[in-house]
């Protein structure tokens, strides 16, 4: 058996819980952040930057989980296969990953609170890591699952914003 790029691609899909990417992110960011030398912090109080991007990332936690729980279907990103309902309501009707968009804002703000903005490129690999590995394959499950309406749905809210 020949293993392709597309083969060993494809096994990383929906492995790493994204609670835990963005945890192992802000602790890389955390290291590096000490790493570099202090003169290329940012030259102002990041702390009024970074704590409203952090506290708009978990309003957008909040609300989605919320969505999911008021239509009683699972928030386990591992398991889309196990999904009851297609949520399109409330923060869905802007964005179709608000619990990543989340993720990506909290682990912004806590590169900007760390003043470290050479960092932030970082938290853009993050969002490629999972709309590759992640959503991209949530994706191809849910839209047999969920059929019309969900194309439907996918035509007409953005992946991020």
């Amino acid at each position: 058996m020949t293993l392709t790029l597309t083969t060993a691609l494809r096994w990383l899909e929906l492995k790493l819980p994204p609670p835990l990417l963005a945890l192992l992110s802000a602790g890389l960011v955390w290291w590096l952040a000490a790493q570099l030398p202090a003169d290329w912090r940012l030259p102002f109080n990041s702390l009024y930057l970074a704590v409203p991007v952090a506290i708009l990332g978990l309003g957008c936690d909040l609300a989605a989980l919320l969505a999911f729980r008021r239509a009683r279907t699972t928030v386990n990103p591992l398991q889309p296969a196990s999904s009851r309902a297609l949520v399109t309501t409330g923060i869905y009707r802007y964005t179709r990953n608000p619990m990543y968009l989340g993720l990506i804002l909290v682990l912004s703000g806590w590169t900007l609170y760390l003043g470290q903005w050479l960092l932030l490129p970082l938290v853009g690999l993050v969002m490629l890591y999972l709309t590759r590995f992640q959503i991209m394959p949530e994706e191809r499950i849910l839209t047999p699952l969920f059929g019309e309406p969900y194309r439907t749905w996918l035509g007409q809210v953005r992946r991020w914003l």
